[in-house]
């Protein structure tokens, strides 16, 4: 097998947490493995991009083991609240994990599954994705990766030649299994089920789990450990906004303790700033609206605080939790001076001008991604008129922190409304036309380089 060994370092810890934190699972038999989408700059990151096409259907679509990594699939074990209600009954129900494998940068990274198959957790579920599912996780990953979003990435999608049956779209559709590469799957939710099946011990595992292999720091302090997650889930909700992306279902199964956005269902980007724009018709609260995304993981990281609570003291949790505001305030004030492509002068200014780009982009009805385009490097152009004055004055003395060199100023924004999705979609679905989510990947990707 052509994996490059000196890039290729599979490793196993999660199997320190024993197996009441997991299922071992079996991946489901398909009747094919047609290869529609394969990520060779994720792969290369772990050492997998020297595999032929032959070998990665061998082990995405047939999912025998990678070499030293996992010897069988893991259904891992979790509870959450969805849409606010608590549901003890959740787990990996058509996904598992596969492998671990360190990448080039020293992070462990998981190989998580998303149809492979009915599991102890499936519920009524036939554990299967539609192959327009994994066409919208392409998107979704390679535009939030490109706008700086902590997020999982698309490694691979294989049709897998079933027809699924529906009833959220015309069926019946075609089947498609994906595997994902994230920094852990281990959600708010797992310290959920812990804490409600009152397993101390668990817990105390858990936290020196995440700590040690995902955090790389020594103990087993549940006060730390909120605190990191704090730092990270406020920072997420703060690109979020920043991109102008809605994930639609901010359940704490949905939030994953490093931070990292994935698992990407009824998601859009908002055409403009409306911070009642949903994503998910069954949303029909607003509960995790554009605007209120901030307060929703805020929300979800609270429950892992209450979490903690059986194995340590509240006031240190509770002054732990407080600090996401302030967090994230920081971090949505980063966020949106790095879309604009300006360097930080200060706490003050910077604030301040993050604050007048909001209160424009709400009072004209702008289009996001028009304006950033039209305004990276801090030269926000003449067509902007008096609703812009305060803008254009906050923007004055900032320096550009890249120029506008790269071929993708010079042409039209990169955006990636619902639309443009169901025509991608179409293409495939009615000539099984790929090269319309081709070329989109790379001018996504274009545009990657160009704000990076």
């Amino acid at each position: 097998m052509p994996i490059r060994p000196q890039a290729y370092r599979p490793d196993c810890p999660i199997l320190d947490l024993g197996d009441a934190f997991y299922d071992r699972v079996e991946a489901a038999t398909f009747p094919e493995t047609v290869l529609r989408f394969r990520n060779d700059r994720a792969a290369m990151e772990v050492g997998l991009d020297s595999l032929t096409d032959a070998e990665w259907v061998q082990h995405f679509g047939r999912f025998t083991a990678l070499p030293g990594a996992l010897p069988q699939p893991l259904a891992l074990r979790y509870h959450g609240h969805q849409f606010r209600q608590y549901n003890p009954e959740i787990g990996d129900g058509r996904g598992f994990t596969f492998a671990q494998i360190w990448n080039d940068g020293g992070r462990l990274m998981d190989l998580g599954t998303k149809g492979s198959g009915q599991t102890p957790w499936s519920r009524f579920g036939d554990g299967r994705l539609t192959l327009k599912g994994g066409v919208r996780e392409i998107l979704a990953t390679e535009m939030l990766a490109a706008l700086n979003v902590p997020t999982s990435r698309t490694l691979s999608i294989i049709e897998t030649g079933e027809a699924l049956e529906r009833g959220d779209e015309p069926s019946p559709t075609r089947g498609a299994v994906m595997v994902r590469m994230s920094h852990s799957h281990v959600r708010i939710g797992t310290f959920q089920r812990l804490a409600y099946e009152r397993d101390e011990a668990g817990l105390r595992k858990l936290v020196s789990y995440v700590l040690r292999v995902l955090y790389d720091e020594p103990g087993d302090d549940p006060v730390r450990l909120l605190d990191l997650v704090v730092g990270r889930t406020a920072t997420l909700a703060a690109r979020y906004m920043a991109a102008g992306f809605v994930h639609g279902v901010l359940n704490s199964d949905n939030i994953n303790v490093t931070g990292e956005s994935f698992d990407y269902g009824p998601w859009r980007f908002a055409p403009t700033w409306d911070r009642g724009f949903t994503a998910a018709y069954f949303d029909h609260q607003g509960l995790y609206a554009f605007g209120r995304q901030p307060e929703a993981i805020h929300w979800d990281v609270m429950q892992l605080a209450i979490s903690l609570r059986a194995i340590a003291e509240s006031e240190p949790l509770v002054e732990a939790l407080d600090r996401f505001g302030d967090r994230y305030m920081a971090a949505v004030t980063d966020a949106i001076l790095w879309r604009l492509g300006v360097t930080p002068r200060g706490a003050d200014d910077d604030r301040a001008l993050v604050q007048n780009v909001e209160r424009a982009l709400r009072a004209t009805g702008a289009g996001i991604d028009r304006f950033y385009l039209d305004v990276f490097g801090g030269a926000l152009p003449d067509g902007y008129g008096e609703p812009w004055a305060e803008v254009r004055t906050a923007l004055a003395p900032y320096t550009p922190r890249k120029d506008r060199s790269h071929a993708y100023w010079s042409g039209e924004p990169c955006s990636m409304l619902i639309d443009e999705v169901e025509t991608i979609w179409s293409a495939i679905a009615e000539r099984d036309d790929w090269t319309v989510l081709e070329a989109k990947v790379a001018t996504i990707r274009a545009m990657g380089e160009a704000l990076a």
